[in-house]
């Protein structure tokens, strides 16, 4: 039986490509009438899910593991993660003369040139829509390359972002449309490198990259047993991913990739379930940001 509607769990949720998947039982019958006696739905940027949370505008978000706090809990077995390339995480670095030979999107082959590459970057225009994204890049220059770039928020534009700076980073839906469309972005910049974020962690860490996870403010959950929400958002993001092709017909009105794309995305790009390979992930990541001076200590995950 539903709860009244002035108790209603309040969700901050993110209206992207990414978490389609796990939005799914509350957008489509039969379900969505189920739910939405239990929850209230709005949708914001990923930044802005925390934020809500923390002040209390919000019960339930989808939010960057970033934002993670010791207030909040994390709900277990779902979260938008990778296993290797990710797409929508991009950073598009100018490349120099001599330097066209990284133009091929960067294996690990030619680790040491893409370092070097690297190393010579001093400023790189940034979206700022999620902030576990920039504490990534933040990592992969202050850690693994030994450099500290000047980072500049700019519009996800990304010909005008490299040509006010020597690299771009793009995030979500933008990244991914850049590189449907880098032939066009190079013929006005020159040769880039190309680089999945997602892919320099992984193989750097030998660890998934995580972006975000669900996360609750326990003492929100009022009557609503914890049971019945892990397996409300479980039992969504199952359903979601047996309706791939649905969602692939849905979201090819909605942005600018072929299906095929959109599909590969779902499927092969994210990881929808929280493991404790993600877990570990997730503890690496905090352990790092902090050790950058990135972002405060998070001294033990907390789980609902």
């Amino acid at each position: 039986m539903g709860l009244h509607t002035s108790t209603r769990i309040r969700v901050a949720a993110i209206d992207f490509l990414n978490p389609a998947p796990l939005m799914w039982d509350f957008e489509h019958p039969p379900l969505a009438p189920a739910l939405a006696a239990r929850y209230q739905i709005h949708s914001t940027q990923p930044s802005q899910c925390a934020v809500e949370l923390l002040e209390g505008r919000a019960d339930l978000g989808l939010i960057p593991i970033a934002a993670l706090t010791p207030e909040l809990a994390i709900v277990p077995g779902c979260t938008v993660a990778s296993l290797d390339r990710v797409r929508s995480i991009q950073l598009i670095v100018r490349l120099k003369d001599g330097e066209a030979k990284l133009k091929t999107r960067g294996g690990d082959e030619d680790r040491d040139s893409i370092d070097r590459a690297l190393r010579r970057v001093r400023s790189i225009a940034a979206d700022s829509a999620s902030r576990s994204s920039l504490a990534y890049a933040q990592i992969l220059f202050r850690r693994f390359i030994g450099s500290d770039p000047q980072f500049i928020p700019a519009p996800a534009d990304p010909v005008a972002m490299l040509q006010r700076a020597d690299a771009a980073l793009l995030i979500g839906d933008p990244a991914l449309l850049a590189l449907e469309s880098s032939a066009q972005i190079e013929s006005a910049i020159g040769p880039c490198l190309w680089l999945d974020l997602a892919h320099e962690w992984v193989s750097r860490t030998r660890l998934p990259w995580v972006a975000a996870v669900w996360a609750v403010r326990p003492e929100a959950l009022g009557a609503m047993p914890p049971a019945q929400l892990i397996a409300d958002l479980q039992r969504s993001r199952d359903h979601g991913l047996a309706n791939i092709e649905p969602l692939v017909a849905e979201w090819t009105p909605r942005i600018a990739l072929p299906p095929e794309t959109i599909r590969q995305y779902l499927t092969r790009n994210i990881h929808y379930t929280l493991s404790p390979a993600c877990i570990e992930a997730i503890a690496r990541f905090r352990s790092y940001a902090a050790e950058a001076g990135l972002l405060p200590a998070l001294h033990a995950l907390r789980f609902l």
